[in-house]
């Protein structure tokens, strides 16, 4: 009887789905049924008891021949938690005092590679180890990691193992680049874009998806401007005139810009996919690939973009694979599989998020479309935004070998949004993404207003100083909230970064007393939208933003 009612609503819910527009699984258009999505990441249940979290991962991928002779080092974390995500096991812990550590050995094929003792409740502990004696190969090393973890109220040592990829590839053909993850922080590393050798440097993205039809396609200058703003170009296809595409990533190599090369119309289609591959993967600019644009929202088949992650890397190996995300919560795990940098576009600023003004329908957790998913329609809807996402890495053991972006709003006067955001609520999206966990800044779209590009070209020729301290492998970090002043600070020795931004519509202060850990009496400000230091306190202006060097 139960199962004959489940196959029924099953079917109602497949032929419902099948004659209706959908958004993020949900039915938008009026007078189309109300269903739930599904697709729900499940939240984690909650031990009684703790469990270790233990969890390792190679300090950089990929290596390459020339790292053979230097000595790198394995991530080993070991958080204490009761929540049951992935990988987590239970550990017997003593009462009271000091949790204790865990001896560590990581090894490939049985051969010892690392062994160290790591404190327990650890981040980012590296034990060192060598790549001599490894062969580069397209495939990657799998790696065992063993913690063994001892105490006087055990009658045996308890034993925790977990799983890591180690990636060696042989050296590229010549003049193809080579785009690291330093998986100690999420940044990218890469030699300087125009192909000219130089040193592998860690780089901050930041700039726009850039129309192509219709604006780089129809004046080559308009590159040299964006160089001298400051900003990585992401080209939007269709790229129909390939000779007008291979002039502008000709000129952007000249110019030092580094490029996005996005496949959203052709990342399910496996022979464009090839083809557009092998065209630009030995670009000596090319820094990483896009292929989902916001596939949760359309729907995409749940493995598309984990087949098309597979085939690129078979293809190049070279460069990390991104993508964009949509809805707050639909089969997220599914479409993030496919990446190393998962993006997050939450455009807020002026739609209704509770009614749709091109439907004529109410949204809610289950139904309608308001160009902004389940949210708030407050700054705060792209900080839990991105708090989100970064749990869910966490949950799934992804939390070091993928990073999150943000993607800013920087388009209005458009179906849903009435009107264009400002400068300083550009920022104020920017920063807040940034704040929370965002290493790259790719607003939608360019062309945009005079004021959101002088805004973000601010803010670009800025993070030369500021990225110092945001990906340093060696910074801490903490966040603060007061009052609706977002505020990250990034501690690197004896100076400190502090990047706060105002979510108010009004002016607000924050006193320096008030941000933990942070000290001094030289305040230097390094980035200035609508900010300020002045009498122990920092002052914003109406959506006002700053960055300051404590030290």
């Amino acid at each position: 009887m139960l199962r004959t009612a489940f196959t029924t609503l099953l079917v109602v819910s497949y032929l419902a789905r099948a004659y209706a527009q959908t958004w993020c699984g949900k039915n938008y258009m009026a007078g189309s049924p109300v269903i739930p999505p599904g697709g729900q990441f499940p939240i984690s249940a909650t031990s009684s008891s703790p469990l270790l979290a233990f969890r390792c991962a190679p300090a950089i991928k990929p290596y390459l021949p020339e790292d053979v002779p230097t000595l790198s080092s394995f991530i080993i974390d070991t958080p204490i938690t009761k929540s049951e995500i992935t990988g987590a096991a239970p550990i017997s812990l003593p009462g009271h005092g000091s949790l204790g550590s865990v001896a560590v050995t990581v090894s490939v094929d049985g051969r010892s590679l690392a062994t160290g003792v790591v404190p327990l409740n650890a981040t980012k502990f590296e034990l060192p180890f060598s790549l001599a004696g490894f062969s580069p190969r397209a495939e990657a090393y799998n790696v065992t990691c063993t913690a063994e973890y001892s105490s006087s109220s055990l009658s045996k040592p308890q034993q925790f193992s977990t799983g890591a990829a180690l990636s060696l590839l042989p050296d590229p053909p010549a003049g193809r680049s080579v785009t690291k993850m330093d998986l100690r922080t999420g940044a990218l590393l890469a030699k300087p874009a125009t192909g000219n050798g130089g040193s592998y440097e860690t780089v901050f993205p930041i700039g726009f998806y850039t129309n192509f039809a219709g604006y780089l396609d129809s004046n080559l200058t308009l590159l040299n401007v964006l160089k001298e703003q400051g900003f990585t170009v992401h080209p939007v296809p269709t790229f129909d005139n390939l000779t007008a595409l291979d002039l502008i990533l000709d000129r952007m190599q000249e110019l030092g810009l580094y490029l996005m090369y996005d496949m959203r119309w052709t990342y399910m289609n496996d022979t464009a996919v090839t083809e557009e591959v092998n065209r630009i993967k030995n670009r000596p600019n090319l820094l990483l690939w896009y292929t989902g644009d916001e596939p949760d929202g359309t729907s995409d088949p749940l493995n598309a973009t984990s087949h098309a992650y597979d085939l690129i890397y078979s293809l190049d190996g070279y460069h990390p694979v991104s993508l964009v995300l949509n809805c707050e919560d639909y089969f997220w795990t599914q479409y993030t599989s496919g990446s190393d940098i998962v993006m997050q576009d939450t455009y807020m600023i002026s739609n209704n998020v509770t009614f749709s003004n091109q439907w004529e329908t109410p949204c809610t957790l289950d139904y309608g479309c308001c160009g902004c998913d389940d949210c708030k329609g407050n700054f705060e809807d792209i900080s839990t935004r991105m708090d989100d996402f970064a749990e869910r890495l966490w949950d799934n053991g992804w939390d070091r070998t993928k990073a999150v972006w943000t993607v800013p709003q920087a388009f209005g006067n458009d179906t849903y949004w009435t009107r264009q955001p400002t400068g300083k609520e550009y920022i104020v999206q920017a920063v807040l993404g940034i704040n929370h966990g965002g290493l790259g800044v790719v607003a939608w779209n360019d062309p945009t207003t005079p004021e959101i590009k002088a805004s973000a070209s601010a803010l670009a020729l800025a993070l030369p100083t500021m990225q110092d301290f945001i990906l340093s492998p060696s910074a801490s970090f903490a966040h603060v909230s007061s009052g609706q002043v977002d505020v990250g600070v990034w501690t690197v020795g004896a100076r400190s970064l502090v990047l706060a931004t105002n979510l108010n519509y009004a002016e607000a202060t924050l006193p320096l007393a008030s941000v933990p850990g942070v000290e001094g009496k030289s305040v230097q400000q390094v980035f200035d939208s609508g900010a300020s230091f002045a009498g122990g306190k920092f002052v914003f202006e109406s959506t006002g933003t700053g960055g300051f060097i404590v030290s």
